[in-house]
Formats: C-alpha cells, sequence, structure tokens
C-alpha cells in the first residue's frame, strides 16, 4: 500500500469525523483511563483482523493487557522470555503479534529491543502499545517516555505503519504533552461520564483539516456512532464533563518526579516514616550498581537525598562519580566527624541528570546514529560519526537556563564539568581516564560563560564515543550495556595567586598499594601520589614531572640515591587556571612559587643544602629548591589525616579504595582538604607461587619492579622498541609510533597472538620525548608491557600506580613491569631480539625505513618465548625456546 493511504479505524463515523486515519499516522489517546482507550481499541483490533493486517501488540506495562490474554499467554511469554536464544519475547495468537518488553532494562536498551522489532515487522504493520504514562512509573520521569516517543514515532512513520498509544491524562507536565503532540501525527482528548457518553476532542490532526474536524465529538461505543457537536446544549454538556476531568490536571505543571518529592517532603514534615520512599529516591536518582546502593541508603538521611535534589539539572541518575563523592564525604562525616568538621571543605557540587544526555542526543536528531553505533558492524564507525554529533549539538532554550542557575550560584569562580556515567567508579569498572573532564574558566560576559559551559558539556558527551572509551567497553563486555552521561560539576579547589588559581596540592590516594618501591613497606597502609597545583598531573603521564609518591607506612623513605636524583625525578611544572588568558595551563614551577605566598611555598619544596652551601662558598646567598612536596610529607597531622581517610574508607566499602583531592594550606600551617572523587579500587591479588626456570636463554629476569597477578604464559611475538633509535628519531615524527604500535596491537588481536611489548621511558606520556604516547586502545591486546630505563637519553621508566593508564592495565590484567639499570634488572639481553626476523613490514608495509630498523616485531612462528612472573616474590622473567 501507498503512504498516506486510508485505512478504516473499525469505527465509520471516527472515519468520517478525521477524514481517516492513514498509513504512516502514530495515533495518541489522551484519557482519564483505560476503559476510554478501550472503546477506540477494540473497533480498531477487530478491522484489522478483518483486513487481514499484520497487527502487533507491545506489551510492556503493569496495567492489565490491553488485548484479551490467557493464562496460558503469559505462561508462553515467561518461557520465552527465559530463552536466551529467542532474539524477541514473542507469541502469536488469534491473529496478533503480542511482543513483551522490558523496560527496566533502562530507557536505550528498551527502545532499542523495540525499535528492533519495528524493523523486523516492516511495513504496513499495525501497532497497538501499551500506556506510555507506565514508562513514565518505571522511569520516573516524562522527559524520558517523550524521548521514548520522540524517537520511536518517526520510526513508525517512515515504514507508514498505523499505531495507537494511550496515555493518561494529568499525569503529565504539559511540556511533556507538548513534545509528544508536537512529534504525532494524531493527538485526541477522550473524556467519558459513562459508557454510553463519551467524547473525543481532537487536538491535533496533521495534513488534513474541516470545519468541524476540531470541535468536540460525540460517540457512543454501543452503537457506534459519531456526532460532531453544534447544538449549544450538547456544547455544555461537553464542557462540563471536561471541567469535571479538571480534577487530574491539578500540578501538571509539574513533572511526576517533581509531584512525588513534594508529596514525600509533606510526609516528612508532618513527622511520618519516609524509609521507603528514601529507597525509591536512591534507586531513580543516584546509582543502579547494587553495592554502591546498599552503601548510600546505609549513609544517606532523607536530608541527603533533598539536598542532592534541590541541586540536580533535569531527571535521571546522577551517575557513578557524584555518587562515589558523596558516599565517601557521608562515610567519613558519619565516622570521623571531628575530621570532617575541622579538615574537610563544604561540598557545593551541582548535578546533570543522565536522562539529560539521551534528551540530548534526540533534540539534535542523533538517535539514527546512536542505533547504528549500537550495532556490532556499526561500533566503531558510527561511534566516530555520534561523536563529531555530540560536540556539535544545541541545548533548547529550557536547558540552558537551567545551566545559567549554576553559573550565577558560582559566580565568577572557576568550575570543572566532569563525568559521571552510569557505569563509571563503581565495583569492577573504573573507567578511569576514559571520559573527559573539562575545566571552565569562568569569566567574561554571562553570554561567554555559558558559551564555555555548554561546549564544556558537549566535549564530555562526545567523550563517550572516543576510542579508548569504545575500546575500555569492548574489552570489558560492557559495550552492549546502557551507558548514559551524568554530569558533575564542582568549584575549583584552590588560592588566587596574582593571575592564577590552582590548589596548594592535590594528587590521588589508595588504601592498598601492589607496588613497593622501597623493601619492608606494608602496602596496606596505603600511598600517595602528590603534585604541586591541580591534580591532573597526578593522574597523567606528562611532560619532564614526576609526583610525590609517598607510602604511608614509611612516607619520608625514597627511592632517590642522591640530591642529583632528586632535582631530576621531581616536579618541573604545575597546572593552573589561568585567569587573564582564560585557560587551562602549565607553567614553570618557578612561575608558580613566585606567585605563592611563602607559608604555602615552604610546604612544597626541598632545598638543595649541598648547592647553596657551594654558593655561600662563592660569597652568593642563592636558595636552591625543587618541588617534591616534602613539607607535607613531613607533617604528621596530615600523613595520620590521610591515613584515617583511606582506611575508614576501605572498610566502610569493604573493599580498597582510591580518592582524588586538593589540599589547601593556610598561614597558621592548617590545611584543608577538599574529597573530589572516590571509588573502588582495581587491584590484581593471585597468590599463586611461580617457579622460576633454569637460567638458559634468558630474555630478561628483573626483581621488584613489577606489578601484575602471577602467571606463566607462552609468549607468540615480542615487540620491541629501540630506545636509541627512538631518540633519534624527529621530535616531529615521535608520535607516529603510536600507531604502529597500535598496529601490532591488532595483529596481535587479530590473529591471537600472546604478546609482549617493550618500550623505552614511560608509555602513555604526552610528551614523545620521554616514550611513546599511545592510548590505552593502542596496546590493548598486550600481555606484558615493559619500560625500558636508558639513561644516555634520560629515559626513565615510572611505575605509575594510580595513574589511568595504571588504572587500565590492572583492569585488563596486563603484566607492567620496568627494565631498570640498576639491581633490580637481573639480566636483559636486549639483543636476542635481533636474531629473529623483523615481521613488522608484513604488518604495515608502508613506513619508512627508519622505523623498521627502530621496531622489532618477531612472531615465533611456532615455537615461543615463556613468561613468569610471580607476584608474592615480585620477580619476572621471560625465555626463549630453542
Amino acid at each position: 500500500m501507498a503512504a498516506f493511504d486510508r485505512i478504516k479505524s473499525g469505527i465509520p463515523g471516527l472515519d468520517n469525523a478525521l477524514d481517516n486515519i492513514r498509513l504512516g499516522d502514530n495515533v495518541v489517546w489522551n484519557v482519564t483511563n483505560l476503559n476510554e482507550f478501550s472503546y477506540f481499541a477494540d473497533p480498531y483490533i477487530k478491522q484489522a483482523k478483518e483486513d487481514n493486517r499484520n497487527l502487533i501488540y507491545i506489551r510492556f506495562a503493569n496495567h492489565p493487557p490491553l488485548i484479551e490474554m490467557t493464562e496460558e499467554d503469559f505462561d508462553l511469554l515467561e518461557i520465552e522470555q527465559n530463552d536466551s536464544d529467542k532474539e524477541f519475547c514473542m507469541i502469536e495468537r488469534d491473529g496478533i503479534k503480542i511482543y513483551q518488553v522490558n523496560p527496566y532494562n533502562q530507557f536505550e536498551t528498551f527502545t532499542l529491543e523495540v525499535h528492533r522489532i519495528i524493523e523486523k515487522e516492516g511495513f504496513d504493520a499495525f501497532y497497538v502499545f501499551d500506556c506510555l504514562s507506565d514508562l513514565q512509573a518505571v522511569w520516573s520521569t516524562d522527559l524520558m517516555m517523550g524521548n521514548f516517543f520522540r524517537v520511536t514515532c518517526p520510526f513508525l512513520f517512515q515504514l507508514d505503519t498505523v499505531a495507537f498509544f494511550p496515555i493518561i491524562r494529568g499525569r503529565h507536565s504539559y511540556d511533556a504533552i507538548a513534545k509528544i503532540r508536537e512529534t504525532t501525527q494524531l493527538f485526541l482528548n477522550v473524556y467519558s461520564n459513562s459508557a454510553d457518553e463519551v467524547y473525543v476532542s481532537p487536538l491535533k490532526v496533521w495534513n488534513r483539516y474541516s470545519q468541524t474536524m476540531f470541535l468536540g465529538h460525540k460517540f457512543n461505543p454501543q452503537t457506534g456512532s459519531v456526532k460532531v457537536l453544534q447544538d449549544g446544549h450538547e456544547v455544555s454538556k461537553y464542557y462540563k464533563t471536561v471541567n469535571d476531568s479538571d480534577k487530574y490536571q491539578n500540578g501538571q505543571i509539574l513533572d511526576s518526579w517533581e509531584r512525588y518529592m513534594l508529596q514525600v517532603r509533606m510526609k516528612h514534615g508532618e513527622g511520618e516514616n519516609v524509609d521507603e520512599e528514601c529507597d525509591k529516591i536512591c534507586e531513580l536518582m543516584m546509582t543502579k550498581d547494587e553495592k554502591m546502593l546498599s552503601k548510600i541508603k546505609e549513609y544517606f538521611t532523607f536530608e541527603d537525598y533533598t539536598t542532592i535534589y534541590d541541586r540536580r539539572v533535569g531527571s535521571g541518575l546522577v551517575g557513578g562519580k557524584s555518587c562515589g563523592m558523596l558516599l565517601a564525604r557521608k562515610i567519613i562525616e558519619k565516622n570521623c566527624p571531628e575530621l570532617y568538621n575541622n579538615v574537610f571543605e563544604p561540598d557545593d557540587s551541582f548535578y546533570i541528570g543522565s536522562d539529560l544526555f539521551y534528551t540530548y542526543i534526540v533534540s539534535n536528531d542523533l538517535w539514527d546514529l546512536r542505533v547504528k553505533q549500537r550495532t556490532e558492524e556499526g561500533y566503531y564507525e558510527y561511534g566516530k560519526k555520534l561523536e563529531e554529533g555530540l560536540k556539535n549539538g544545541v541545548f533548547s532554550e529550557e536547558i540552558k537556563k537551567e545551566f545559567i542557575h549554576i553559573l550565577d550560584y558560582f559566580g565568577q569562580n572557576p568550575i570543572i564539568v566532569r563525568s559521571s556515567s552510569f557505569l563509571e567508579d563503581g565495583y569492577g569498572n573504573a573507567f578511569a581516564g576514559k571520559y573527559e573532564s573539562v575545566f571552565c574558566v569562568n569569566r567574561g560576559s554571562l553570554e561567554e560563560r555559558l558559551t564555555a559551559f555548554e561546549d564544556a558539556v558537549k566535549v564530555v558527551y562526545a567523550s563517550t564515543m572516543n576510542i579508548s572509551a569504545l575500546e575500555y567497553r569492548k574489552l570489558n563486555d560492557l559495550d552492549d550495556a546502557d551507558e548514559q552521561m551524568a554530569l558533575l560539576v564542582q568549584r575549583v579547589s584552590g588560592s588566587y595567586c596574582g593571575d592564577y588559581l590552582f590548589p596548594t596540592a592535590a594528587g590521588v590516594g589508595f588504601s592498598y598499594s601492589p607496588y613497593s618501591p622501597l623493601p619492608d613497606m606494608d602496602n596496606g597502609k596505603g600511598m600517595l601520589r602528590l603534585v604541586m597545583g591541580l591534580g591532573t598531573k597526578a593522574v597523567d603521564r606528562t611532560k619532564k614531572d614526576y609526583p610525590r609518591i609517598v607510602n604511608l607506612d614509611k612516607p619520608e623513605l625514597t627511592m632517590m640515591k642522591d640530591i642529583k636524583e632528586k632535582h631530576r625525578y621531581s616536579q618541573h611544572y604545575l597546572d593552573v587556571i589561568d585567569l587573564e588568558n582564560r585557560s587551562l595551563h602549565d607553567i614553570r614551577i618557578d612561575d608558580g612559587l613566585d606567585v605563592l605566598p611563602r607559608y604555602a611555598k615552604k610546604v612544597l619544596i626541598e632545598h638543595d643544602r649541598e648547592a647553596e652551601s657551594m654558593f655561600r662558598e662563592r660569597g652568593q646567598r642563592r636558595e636552591i629548591v625543587f618541588v617534591n612536596c616534602e613539607g607535607l610529607v613531613r607533617n604528621q597531622q596530615f600523613i595520620e589525616v590521610m591515613k584515617e581517610i583511606l582506611s575508614t574508607l576501605e572498610t566502610a566499602y569493604d573493599y580498597p579504595v582510591d580518592i582524588e583531592y586538593t589540599i589547601n594550606v593556610a598561614e597558621d600551617n592548617s590545611f584543608n582538604i577538599n574529597l573530589l572523587q572516590c571509588r573502588p579500587l582495581q587491584v590484581s591479588t593471585n597468590n599463586e607461587a611461580i617457579e622460576m626456570p633454569e637460567d638458559k636463554n634468558v630474555f630478561f629476569h628483573i626483581k621488584e619492579s613489577s606489578m601484575g597477578m602471577s602467571r606463566k604464559n607462552k609468549i607468540d611475538a615480542i615487540c620491541y622498541v629501540d630506545p636509541h633509535k627512538y631518540y633519534e628519531y624527529p621530535y616531529a615524527q615521535k608520535s607516529s609510533i603510536s600507531r604502529v604500535i597500535n598496529n601490532v596491537n591488532s595483529y596481535c588481536k587479530n590473529n591471537d597472538k600472546t604478546a609482549i611489548l617493550i618500550v623505552p621511558g614511560r608509555i602513555g606520556t604526552s610528551s614523545p620525548e620521554l616514550g611513546i604516547p599511545v592510548v590505552f586502545a593502542d596496546i590493548s591486546h598486550f600481555s606484558a608491557i615493559l619500560e625500558e630505563s636508558y639513561s644516555e637519553v634520560g629515559y626513565m621508566p615510572e611505575l605509575s600506580f594510580g595513574s589511568h593508564m595504571f588504572q587500565d592495565l590492572v583492569e585488563a590484567e596486563i603484566y607492567y613491569g620496568a627494565l631498570f639499570e640498576n639491581e633490580k634488572k637481573i639480566e636483559f639481553n636486549r639483543d636476542m631480539v635481533f636474531d629473529y626476523q623483523n615481521i613488522l613490514k608484513e604488518i604495515d608495509p608502508n613506513l619508512d625505513e627508519e622505523i623498521y630498523d627502530m621496531v622489532q616485531v618477531i612472531d615465533f612462528n611456532g615455537s615461543n618465548a615463556e613468561f613468569y612472573h610471580d607476584m608474592n616474590k615480585d620477580e619476572t622473567m621471560c625465555i626463549f625456546n630453542d
């Protein structure tokens, strides 16, 4: 049949009144109850059967079915639902296909399943959907119900279908109803006093018009007659019915979620118990992670939930990062009240709910890309296209007003927009560094500040589709999971120093450290990574900066042998908010120290007494310092506070944790801590004892310089990057080696090769002169990764436990080791790799000859190497078989 062809509704008078329902029409019935819908749905279903239509019922609600179903039908659907081999849960009976779809799978999974059903059934299908209002009940928001309709209605229209949807009047905000009315082809109000006095008032009939079409119509379900209301007496009776129904519309300007919160607040204010309501609010506003939910319910009060609710923009969940931060603060508040009251900065964050993410996708016509990206073949290809679309969308005026409210609160203090997705920072998946966080300097006119804030939100939204995030989700079997992006908006903690804003120090902390660079350390005491300025340098591997590693068991001990090494492996740049240039960037340490008050400076620096003494002997008084946070490390109160925070959180979580924090030091030597983030810490644990082989054909043998679970592997391939040749390679081209590594990674993945990668310096750094600037997706399939020290040109590994790169390796169970130039390297016979044929040219035939000389890739082709690592002894060996 052709698009827009007339069809029979089963009610001839209605066909005349509406100039027929047409192929392509979505018909929304705005009813007081579902009995009113049945007056029109039953004749439609009967007529469709008589006309031999492909008739489909989409069942998802808790209300009684809209078509007659037997106990046997329900039993068959349950059997279908439990059959994992079936793509859809469907039975066919009496000329109707009944599909059961679960809305509790959340918006995206539910919507995609409905989309696939519609796609499967194809053109000219006739549909009856369960009540849209039940989606609001499940998702607790009109917003997502409206989003479902806005993406489903056009797809049905494209396939020339006819679909009936009921919606209950008075349960939804005017905005939600307006969006559905805008999208559908027909929107019809229904009112009734009795089964023989039913009124129909068309509010929208797309592409049709008559003089009487939009007047009220009286319908008698018993006789099937439809009469246009033109007589004054009949019209007055009609409006009396309409007015009587107004009682259902009280508060309709509010979203259903807002009305619910008002009711709970009133109940609480009257002294009634609201524990059950708190549990519901927690599940609908906080997280889907069962372990996190139980912890939040244990520590949060009704007042905590209302505080979060009042600082939230939009509906949906606040996401993993927000939950982790809020829960950690509540744990410390409850268990360490003195510490919380005297040391902690107050929290004044805002939360942008996860529903806005999908609303942004839908309103910018990106849903089709989202659907294609969720397929196996389109996962990466359409991910890239969706990433671009997310960067370039626009927000509605309504959302912009909410954003302005946030900006008004913070004034012109710098803020940061942080990812806080469904899956982030939960038990099992940290997503460390996968999604963006964007600093907003927040200076200038309101229009400029709003534009910068919107751009920041778009960047975070787009980061859900970056290659590292996609690869991470694929590797962790999360590529088919419902991942929505909420946002955490925080004030940047710090002091104004000249034209800059930055905290005295910042960093990351861990309640358990699986790596002890020094002997006889108690790993259970935890460790810190400390930097001057913003904490970005504590989690990223950038420039020639080394954070201060503090094992809380023996905080003042260091690996550095002398003052020269302390200088070299200290911090040389710090990240700041530049207020004048309205940007985030790094500056030289000396420039930062110049604007820092003396009292703050003294907790960050260490003096080179040897050099100062030498200058005094020459008659010169010079201060020679370097930044390694020595004053904080020697501050016993600070160390004890950090121990208490970490141990308290680990006990409450029943799991090791890692945190992000800032430290601001006052003139009286006191300090404040702002706890920015907390999440369960993924650590490698394995008690298996591995016996090292006899020393024959040893490729490398190291001790006390590795991390990872115990293992014994056959190695099929090795990729080795020559440090000297990498050093000599032109600086501007060094970054291209990342692509070479990526191609080797793909080769190993596609051919199921267990492989080792050995690279110079610090892998994953953003500074090519210090190592190869790969991202995790470039190295995700290697079984083991080692960094080689090469002091001749300054390459120095950093076993940077706590960096985002390291967290990726831990979660992927990739071994991580360092080939130092000291006693920890027992043996390393690097030239052994050159006894084998380099197959890089077969993998990537279009490279410069210099690269083939630099990057050696060997495939043992049937023979192999063997890799041994004993986690308990921290000993690793790799041997080549004859």
